[in-house]
């Protein structure tokens, strides 16, 4: 039953009546260990610059690597299983860094055990909650829902049928530059990880760049419309509302909530720490919000489309679908689902209670399935994940108000239920595309979700671990990890049961993001650079400026060698992204063990060969997508 709404019948690359290995140990061994890597990475990511990327396509190129180099081993739907595994522990990475290092900057005491819980409950629901979605959206949406990660993804693992072993490479090296140069700052302290100069006669002004390979292959990915927005927001904050605070309080004796200093004492960091982030999060607040109201319509058509769907799919017999077509029996999802929820009610690590089960439960459900509908228009890069937590945060947190829970057991529990339900979504919408790579190239999707439950458990049980490990070598809400958007959960969380938040600041947010809105850019994207320091977003802004270079270097050529030049470019940016993200939680690994490894001075203080490194990092970034030596 593979049939779309047309008639017409698909066929994927590997038929149906073609079996091919598939679920295989190999596959399995493979998948763990890079759904723990990238998941990992992700992480830090998320934490560093308040974005993640997808691992698909990097992954599916290191499978094919692997797989096709070392072992011998040709079949696509094993390639479809590792990039399928590795996806499930990056989204639950992703879904992760967005909401559980709010708990840390609480400052209360976390257990592992605890952590392990939440990412799991919330990793295991968005699997369970998107099967039996995709049947409707997958297959009978077809040719109206792109997926566009999944489609790309799956043209990489046909195109690695001829031979993958120079995309390999070209992730592999990525991964180099980006771990040495995460060594040499953070590791050796050989020079500094940032450039960093005031401006004269411009009152507590700044502009700066840091030298982290991830942040510019960040930049890459996203493109410069995106990176420049971002860039933005952090010049607004370092040109225009820091320096205006800065002139009109310099003969301020005044000390104005929340700040506990008087004004005309503070310098630019104390402005940012205690107005400039608040301001940042009302504008992060309201730019998810309006990104999840202009969605508004598409979500009511999936709640439609899905009741619809859910009841046409109820006349389907496993006995009568074909390879490409079988899920996991509807029976053992709501099985899942049931005993998730009720272990959730009555689970002594969180104490989240029945009332936390059913918001998971009504949240995870409504959301799940607009992150697994969304993300096959817009990608995943767009979903409006942090819009869709913040309402769910918002709505929880009154509830539990209003039964009489406020103060950190309140602000505990709030955070606890977002985090479970943020995890879901991000994890669905995430492995909708992946099941879209399998429908195209011909997998087996209950061998796929069977995949995805092994990737989010492989990446689940250490992800808690991880965490707290760069906590503790970083700090969770430092400059080192800002971790923009969990820091706005704790925010509101904290004002809504505390009732202690400046909302004039706030509110000050919410318009500047309105503003932005009306003049045709996303806020969410904006509101992100204007909470994170300048120096990240100015640095992810270069990326984008490498990215510009390449389109108008390539625009004459045709679409196919314009993406596939795209494409050697993403893959370099991934390796940078991995490589730097793995070996700053290596780092974070070595500083818990013993913090006095590691240097605490920079050997070189000159700011000029740290930026000098990062142009050649650009120039590495930029030659790999627009190889020096060209065929005529």
């Amino acid at each position: 039953m593979s049939d779309n709404m047309g008639g017409k019948k698909f066929q994927p690359y590997i038929p149906a009546s073609k079996t091919l290995p598939e679920l295989t140990v190999t596959a399995i061994v493979l998948g763990i260990i890079l759904s723990i890597l990238f998941g990992a990475a992700n992480a830090y990511l998320g934490l560093k610059v308040g974005l993640t990327v997808s691992a698909s396509i990097p992954a599916a190129v290191i499978s094919m690597g692997i797989l096709r180099g070392i072992f011998r081993r040709d079949s696509i739907l094993e390639n479809n299983i590792v990039q399928t595994m590795t996806t499930a522990g990056e989204a639950l990475g992703a879904g992760a860094v967005f909401t559980i290092p709010a708990l840390f900057m609480m400052g209360v005491e976390i257990k592992q055990i605890m952590l392990v819980f939440i990412v799991l409950t919330g990793g295991f629901l968005g699997v369970f909650m998107m099967v039996p979605l995709r049947r409707m959206l997958i297959v009978n949406e077809h040719e109206t829902l792109p997926y566009p990660e999944g489609t790309a993804c799956a043209e990489v693992l046909k195109t690695g049928e001829k031979g993958g072993g120079a995309q390999a490479k070209l992730v592999v090296f990525g991964f180099a530059i980006g771990g040495v140069v995460k060594v040499l700052t953070d590791g050796f302290k050989l020079f500094r990880s940032d450039v960093q100069t005031g401006i004269y006669n411009f009152q507590n002004a700044f502009v700066g760049t840091q030298i982290y390979p991830a942040l510019l292959g960040v930049g890459f990915i996203i493109g410069p419309k995106i990176a420049g927005q971002m860039v933005a927001g952090g010049l607004m904050a370092s040109l225009v509302l820091i320096p205006a605070i800065a002139f009109f309080g310099a003969g301020s004796s005044d000390v104005i909530f929340p700040a506990t200093e008087a004004l005309k004492t503070l310098d630019a960091s104390m402005i940012w720490d205690n107005y400039i982030r608040y301001i940042g999060a009302g504008a992060v607040a309201a730019g998810g919000l309006i990104t999840l109201a202009k969605t508004l319509p598409a979500i009511w058509q999936t709640l439609r489309s899905t009741m619809v769907g859910l009841n046409k799919s109820k006349g389907y017999k496993v006995a009568e679908l074909e390879r490409t077509d079988k899920d996991i029996p509807m029976k053992w999802v709501l099985i899942g689902i049931a005993v998730l929820i009720v272990v959730i009610a009555f689970d002594p690590f969180t104490n989240v209670g029945v009332i936390g089960a059913l918001a998971i439960a009504i949240f995870g459900f409504l959301f799940v399935t607009v992150a697994s509908r969304i993300v096959g228009i817009v990608g995943s890069s767009s979903s409006p994940v942090s819009g869709m937590t913040i309402a769910t945060l918002l709505i929880v947190a009154i509830a539990y108000k209003s039964f009489g829970y406020t103060g950190t057991e309140g602000i505990i529990l709030t955070l606890t239920v977002a985090a479970i339900v943020c995890t879901a979504l991000a994890v669905a919408g995430d492995i909708s595309q992946d099941l879209k790579t399998g429908y195209l190239v011909g997998g087996t999707p209950w061998k796929q979700q069977v995949a995805m439950m092994i990737g989010v458990m492989a990446s689940g049980l250490v992800m808690g671990y991880i965490l707290t490990l760069l906590d503790n070598a970083y700090g969770m809400g430092s400059e080192a990890l800002p971790a923009p958007k969990a820091a706005l959960m704790k925010i509101l969380a904290e004002g809504i049961l505390n009732g202690n938040l400046p909302w004039t600041l706030i509110f000050i947010g919410v318009a500047i993001a309105v503003v932005i809105e009306f003049l045709g850019m996303n806020s969410l994207v904006f509101a992100v650079g204007l909470y994170l320091p300048l120096n990240i977003s100015a640095t992810v802004m270069f990326g984008g400026f490498v990215r510009l270079i390449v389109n108008q270097v390539i625009k004459h050529k045709k679409d196919k060698e314009k993406a596939a030049r795209i494409e050697r470019g993403t893959l370099f940016a991934s390796g940078l992204i991995a490589g730097e993200s793995l070996l700053g939680v290596i780092i974070a690994f070595i500083i818990s063990i013993n913090p006095n490894i590691i240097p605490t001075e920079y050997l070189l203080t000159n700011q000029w060969l740290p930026f000098l490194v990062f142009l050649i990092v650009c120039a590495l970034l930029y030659f790999s997508t627009v190889p020096r030596k060209q065929k005529a």
